[in-house]
């Protein structure tokens, strides 16, 4: 499986990967060499107090975190009024 490099020096994860190590987007990943010269990435485990697991999506994230105290009638009423 092979991947290009970006003019940035970025690539992307291919999907089997990122699946096979749980990579989720904001995990953090370090990169070595072995003695063969391969390029060996393994994913950092989260720092102590930082075991929240992140959300499958950004509308998952943002699920129930409104604290909205308007009612229909009085939002109405200030966007038109």
């Amino acid at each position: 499986m092979s991947t290009q490099l970006t003019v940035k020096g970025q690539v992307t994860i291919p999907k089997r990967i990122r699946d096979e190590l749980g990579l989720a987007p904001g995990t953090s990943v370090d990169f070595a060499v072995n003695r063969e010269g391969d390029v060996v990435l393994h994913k950092v485990a989260p720092a102590r107090g930082k075991s929240r697991k992140a959300p499958a999506d950004r509308f998952e994230a943002a699920r129930g975190k409104a604290d909205v105290k308007w009612r229909t009638q009085d939002l109405m009423a200030l966007l038109r009024g």
